[in-house]
């Protein structure tokens, strides 16, 4: 895979970190645990191996899926089904940037005893979230259909799908080790930045969907000559 495929896949999963819903869910995993003076790198550990499992097996059974119907039917990725391919899916990218984004989670209390003394359960919640939220990620499938349409597969595949489910959990990644720091320093920049991508984490999907989307249009629109 050449490196303006890499670079995209990149793009493609910083987009997928900025998911306000599991900086939520890590946010109150954290306050929680702090109410009961107790760690919350289980919790948090566990939420998040859940969404990464769910989010590695569905990248490798859509990449093996699409490779599989690719050889049965003998598919040939020419230079128009490319560019259409990049028209579809800038159009896609721009069209989702229009709806409303959800930025709450609710972190009722029906959950909170069971999981304080199992902790583990996080993972069953992460692994379910994961099973709603995978199938609907743009980003993700953009990125799975760029890498299905290598031809061959790079030997790596599989670890180039896990590197980009483990880029796409960087915040909350990044908010749990800041909530281990004790300093103050750190409980500012924890407090500042959960705040700051809670208020401004959609409205930047927003842009760098459009930014993106628009990317892939004009570069369709250059080579408009191969889309017929």
């Amino acid at each position: 895979m050449d490196g303006y495929g890499l670079l995209a896949l990149l793009g493609f999963a910083l987009l997928d970190a900025l998911d306000v819903l599991l900086v939520a869910i890590t946010t109150a995993v954290v306050a929680d645990a702090r109410l009961t003076r107790r760690s919350p790198m289980t919790g948090v550990l566990s939420f998040l191996g859940g969404v990464f499992a769910i989010s590695v097996a569905f990248g490798v059974c859509t990449v093996l899926g699409i490779d599989f119907l690719v050889r049965l039917l003998d598919f040939e990725l020419t230079p128009t089904l490319r560019y259409r391919g990049e028209l579809v899916i800038g159009l896609a990218l721009v069209a989702v940037a229009a709806l409303p984004v959800e930025t709450t989670a609710s972190t009722g209390g029906r959950w909170v005893e069971p999981v304080r003394k199992r902790p583990w359960l996080m993972g069953v919640i992460g692994f379910t979230l994961g099973l709603a939220k995978v199938p609907t990620s743009v980003p993700y499938l953009a990125a799975l259909a760029l890498l299905s349409a290598q031809r061959p597969l790079p030997v790596v595949w599989p670890v180039i799908v896990a590197g980009y489910c483990v880029i796409a959990l960087l915040l909350p990644l990044v908010v749990l080790a800041l909530a281990m720091r004790r300093t103050p320093r750190s409980r500012r920049v924890y407090r500042l930045l959960v705040r700051g991508i809670t208020r401004f984490g959609p409205p930047a999907i927003r842009v760098l969907f459009v930014v993106f989307g628009l990317g892939l249009i004009i570069d369709a629109l250059v080579h408009a000559s191969r889309l017929w």
